[in-house]
């Protein structure tokens, strides 16, 4: 594709939009690769995008064909997935993004995680007996919502890596949203599983019909105050979600009759997108680069990680006995993350939670013959002793995680997310509004021990999103991240093992059955081999049962010849390269 004049490029985009047919199985261009329904891996050399939804990736490649950057492929597909997948994440949402940088050689991360009102306090989800309230009670209205980082974070994006006209990269969205798009089947099962989203306005008119069913799957869907949102940010960026008139409505929509919220204009205005360093560790000659604090996937993944190198896993290879290993270090990695993992702004953490001495003494815990049972939180090395009780994690459903090398070496993983599904209910100009304070520990002590992860005021909650990449000899070799809640960190260090230990194909490794251990029962994946599965982790001793783990990975293997994409066959996600 000839570089096209930049004056014309907000045009282009939208043309070339238009011009990627809606059909995935049909032929994009002639050079142009694209697997769906047969959940092959996809090849390409020039540049490629993954993400969770056929419209969001189409946005995202026609952005690429126009000549521009990872980063504006990832506004694209951000602004679509808000629109199409809007149960998952967006503009009402945050998100941790890790960027390569090709021509400086630079692996950066960005943290646009909600933060907590600066009203608020540890006793934040106490009810009035002092005990921590229900969880469902916790979710559903104005009260769960943080102040979203979505929007800054797509400015920040733009400013330091963008190639293209800003407007441009949101025209896709902006068109798909006035014209329509048909509800996909993942959407249209999940609106009436979502307890309370018929409660409130506007989510009641929105993704209900008027007799009060849920809309079904193929029904035409229009969002023109979705639309009028993304115009008025494609003139005025990200400012007014954090000091204008789209702030003062979210403020407005969070005063819910049912657990009203207490955010603030002071809120907004105050938040920040924060640049991190990334957490690495090197596994069998691999930098596999993460998310660090308030996300626990970069140091959790990491820690697996360093207790399996102990094992030779390639040598092994994919079994029931490599399968038990993984799950075991899987148990102990949760133990330390329970205990010492949140905002690395407002709590102390070990210094040595990725020492490889302390991470090969944990992995000695480890018998290939027998599950250890729950397991207690290790010592690791500190800067300063602080004693912190464990909490208990909760079920998480609504994320989404993308993909994206683009022409000039540059690459994107990102993982995005409003947190539980349709997350708080609350709803204005066109999205949704996360239930992200629901992350934090709802008792802020135990056993006379603060509870690292509790309520403080502006903090940012643990998450486990994994957003990866991975390098060797100092360029990026593999991306992969997952939505899933907790179950992120397994589905993700899964996805790395069986990529750099079994050198599989990239669909061949997501599509392996899963397997999690939180630190207590065992789940294994439904489905076929299920429960022969589960019976050898039983005479192992795991307390093994057969769940559903819908993971959405998205990966790119990236080698000096091409690029190899694949998407996760347990959601409607496309991979699109040239």
């Amino acid at each position: 594709m000839r570089w096209l004049p930049r004056y014309g490029l907000t045009v282009a985009i939208a043309t070339m939009w238009l011009a990627v047919p809606a059909t995935a199985q049909e032929a994009i261009q002639p050079e142009a690769t694209t697997a769906v329904a047969e959940r092959t891996s996809v090849r390409a050399q020039d540049f490629m995008v993954a993400s969770a939804h056929p419209l969001a990736t189409r946005a995202g490649y026609a952005v690429l064909e126009a000549g521009g950057s990872a980063a504006d492929a990832a506004i694209a597909v951000q602004a679509m997935l808000g629109l199409v997948e809007p149960q998952s994440s967006g503009l009402g949402g945050g998100a941790f993004v890790l960027h390569w940088d090709a021509a400086l050689g630079e692996l950066t991360t960005y943290d646009a995680r909600e933060t907590a009102p600066l009203a608020a306090d540890q006793d934040y989800w106490l009810g009035e007996d002092g005990e921590p309230i229900a969880f469902m009670q916790a979710v559903i209205g104005g009260r769960s919502a943080g102040v979203p980082g979505t929007p800054m974070l797509m400015e920040v994006l733009h400013r330091r890596y963008g190639r293209l006209p800003w407007a441009g990269l949101l025209q896709p969205a902006i068109d798909t949203a006035e014209q329509g798009f048909e509800v996909s089947q993942r959407l249209a099962d999940a609106i009436p599983a979502a307890d309370g989203l018929d409660r409130f306005e506007p989510a009641r008119s929105y993704f209900f019909n008027d007799d009060g069913s849920p809309l079904a799957e193929g029904a035409a869907l229009r969002n023109p105050d979705y639309a009028r949102t993304l115009r008025l940010m494609a003139d005025q960026g990200a400012a007014p979600f954090y000091g204008g008139q789209i702030a003062r409505d979210i403020v407005a929509a969070l005063k819910t009759d049912e657990n009203p919220g207490i955010l603030t204009m002071e809120d907004f205005e105050g938040y920040e997108v924060v640049q991190r360093a990334a957490v690495c560790i090197d596994y069998r000659g691999y930098d596999v680069c993460g998310m660090g604090p308030p996300s626990s996937g970069g140091l959790t993944v990491g820690q697996m990680l360093g207790m399996l190198e102990s094992f030779d896993l390639p040598g092994m290879g994919e079994g029931m006995q490599a399968r038990h290993l993984f799950l075991e270090a899987s148990r102990l990695a949760f133990a330390d993350r329970a205990r010492y993992m949140a905002d690395a702004d407002f709590v102390e953490m070990p210094e040595g939670l990725l020492d490889r001495t302390y991470l090969q003494e944990r992995a000695k815990l480890i018998s290939p013959d027998t599950s250890m049972g729950t397991a207690a939180a290790g010592d690791p090395p500190w800067d300063e002793t602080r004693n912190y009780a464990p909490d208990v994690e909760r079920p998480r459903h609504g994320t989404s995680h993308f993909v994206i090398v683009d022409g000039y070496g540059n690459a994107v993983s990102a993982t995005t997310t409003i947190e539980s599904g349709f997350g708080s209910r609350a709803m204005t100009g066109g999205f949704l509004l996360n239930n992200e304070l629901t992350d934090f520990s709802f008792a802020p002590q135990a056993d006379g021990n603060p509870v690292a992860n509790r309520v403080e005021p502006g903090k940012r909650p643990r998450s486990s999103m994994a957003p990866t990449i991975v390098l060797r000899d100092d360029r990026p070799v593999l991306l992969t991240g997952s939505p899933g809640g907790a179950n992120i960190i397994d589905y993700v260090a899964l996805s790395l093992v069986a990529l750099l230990d079994w050198e599989m194909d990239p669909q061949e490794a997501i599509d392996l059955p899963h397997m999690v251990n939180l630190n207590g029962p065992t789940r294994v994946e439904e489905g076929e081999g299920a429960e022969e599965m589960a019976d050898t982790l039983r005479e192992l001793g795991h307390d093994a049962s057969i769940a559903n783990l819908n993971s959405g990975l998205h990966v790119i293997r990236i080698t000096q010849d091409e690029l190899v994409g694949a998407a996760d066959k347990r959601r409607e996600g496309l991979v699109m390269g040239r």
